[in-house]
């Protein structure tokens, strides 16, 4: 029986099942002269190229999309505990 490959390619989608070491890990992550999207040092598809300005562009406005939705679900839990509600019911 062959062996499977632990690395390659499906349907243009890289995938890496070696077990990795930390300076593949390094070197995976922070890559300069690359593009944003660099492939996963392990698993399937691609992870984003730290060496690469728009790569903190994408993990700032991440950020601030996280911070942004947790404020206004705080607030709105709180507003929605202290307002009393009013119930209509109409009797045709």
């Amino acid at each position: 029986m062959a062996d499977k490959p632990t690395s390659g390619e499906i349907l243009g989608v890289p995938y890496n099942f070696d077990r990795p070491s930390l300076s593949r890990l390094i070197s995976a992550y922070w890559q300069p002269g690359e593009g944003m999207l660099v492939e996963k040092p392990f698993g399937v598809g691609y992870s984003l190229n730290l060496a690469n300005w728009r790569s903190w562009v994408v993990v700032a406005v991440a950020g601030a999309l996280l911070w942004q939705q947790e404020q206004s679900s705080s607030t709105s839990a709180d507003e929605s505990e202290d307002e009393p509600v009013e119930v209509i019911v109409d009797d045709d």
